[in-house]
């Protein structure tokens, strides 16, 4: 939710009365900075997953979020809200991926497309919610308007916590890592998982201690197996290539460029500009120039076509296959933003005439469509599922801390691309989605 809010809040004019007008680059740096905190999260997140267990770890993370969020919410100066929104990032960082983790592991196998790929599809509920609750807000009299959206949020912030530390279970997996197997069958009869997928579940979980004991030994030959990995395990010869295809893949999947099309622009000079790579259709009016004044209502819109399209690909997510979903979505998405490239750099894209704006703008929320359809599902779901379990949480701990450094990237470097060339930007995220599909067809051993 705070990507949608984030943006509005901070060009909400009792938000510049309070704490001033903040120059382009402080107001990228405030923005994009919960990324950066958030990679810097992800590197403890895997450790603490598996040391406390994955509703603790998750608990703790959002706590911390929770904490960044309220000081936010009564910031009393800018320096007040730039820390909350980097203890905000790290406790992002700490809860995100191990969440991830977590619903992998209490899945079973024949379900475990839909359940992992839910946190995507909640994502986008809480853009949709984000964006609209700023639209309603920005009339209210008074630094409320601007306080409102984060005092919301915090409080979904707290029933998520409470939720982890007293109603979730343990992960049935972490449990049979630590030998607690009574524990874990209880979990697994909680959750009505079939003893067939159990059985597979246990029988993957106690070979891998066996993977674990050789690699352990082979250094520390005179102690037990410990159930937790450490960062040097992510890179042993076993399971380095799952590492780095899961640090690759959901780096490339912010490189793609789909927060540059979510970033809501808030600039009506850049009205043009930013309609194609914030999703403005308002900009087919241009005499009316609605857009100008609320320039994150039609980003709203765009959220609610991704939610839409994200509904099938949910439900259908283990029928389709990560790699097919991944190689068709990577050639769909490349082909739209070299489209796109091609048509500004050929000056076929007027700001109130022609047919290229409305190719532009179709191909914008097509681009939307395929990506929440295909890449947001398919490779967050493939990305814990193909680690083995000993690994597995501090494997895409650093798999997302990859995911947020590419998207401070993408956010820092965007608007300086659309300001000097805009088919420069096209260009940059339709060659990174190639060249992640190209590896991607290579690696046909995993599917």
């Amino acid at each position: 939710m705070d990507t949608s809010i984030i943006g509005p809040v901070t060009v909400m004019k009792s938000f510049t009365e309070q704490f001033g007008e903040q120059s382009p680059i402080v107001h990228g740096i405030l923005v994009s900075s919960i990324l950066l905190c958030a990679a810097f999260g992800s590197l403890f997140a895997g450790r603490l997953a598996d040391r406390l267990g994955r509703p603790q770890a998750i608990g703790l993370g959002a706590s911390v979020f929770t904490i960044g969020a309220i000081l936010e919410a009564a910031a009393l100066n800018i320096s007040m809200f730039a820390v909350g929104r980097a203890i905000e990032g790290i406790g992002y960082g700490l809860y995100f991926s191990t969440q991830t983790v977590y619903i992998c592991e209490i899945s079973p196998p024949k379900a475990r497309g839909p359940l992992t790929s839910g946190p995507q599809f909640m994502t986008c509920l809480a853009l949709v919610a984000g964006y609209f609750i700023s639209y309603a807000t920005v009339n209210i009299q008074g630094s409320l308007s601007w306080r409102l959206p984060f005092i919301i949020m915090t409080g979904m912030a707290v029933v998520y916590v409470l939720s982890n530390l007293f109603l979730l279970p343990q992960s049935p997996r972490w449990l049979i890592r630590n030998k607690d197997y009574g524990a874990a069958e209880k979990v697994w009869d909680a959750l009505e998982v079939l003893h067939e997928d159990r059985e597979i579940e246990s029988n993957e979980s106690t070979a891998e201690e066996g993977i674990t004991a050789t690699m352990q030994q082979s250094s520390l030959p005179d102690q037990n197996p410990k159930p937790h990995a450490s960062f040097r395990s992510l890179w042993e010869r076993e399971v380095r290539k799952r590492t780095f295809l899961a640090v690759f893949l959901l780096g490339f999947l912010q490189l793609c460029g789909i927060d540059a099309v979510l970033y809501p622009g808030s600039s009506p000079k850049k009205l043009l500009s930013w309609s194609v790579i914030s999703l403005k259709p308002i900009c087919i009016h241009p005499k009316k120039n609605r857009d100008a004044e609320n320039p994150n209502q039609a980003s709203g819109v765009s959220a609610i076509v991704i939610v839409a399209s994200s509904v099938p690909a949910t439900l259908f997510a283990d029928k389709w296959g990560r790699r097919t979903s991944t190689l068709m979505g990577g050639v769909g998405l490349t082909a739209l933003m070299i489209l796109m490239g091609g048509l500004y750099a050929g000056d076929a894209v007027l700001p109130d005439r022609g047919a290229g704006r409305w190719v532009v703008i179709v191909s914008i929320y097509l681009y939307c469509i395929v990506q929440a359809t295909t890449w947001g599902i398919s490779i967050k779901v493939w990305a814990p599922e193909i680690q083995p379990q000993h690994t597995r949480a501090q494997a895409i701990s650093l798999a997302y801390g990859s995911n947020w450094v590419c998207n401070f990237f993408v956010a820092f470097v965007c608007p300086i691309l659309l300001e000097k060339s805009a088919p420069s930007a096209y260009f940059l995220f339709g060659g990174c989605t190639a060249v992640a599909t190209i590896s991607k067809r290579s690696k046909r051993g995993f599917q």
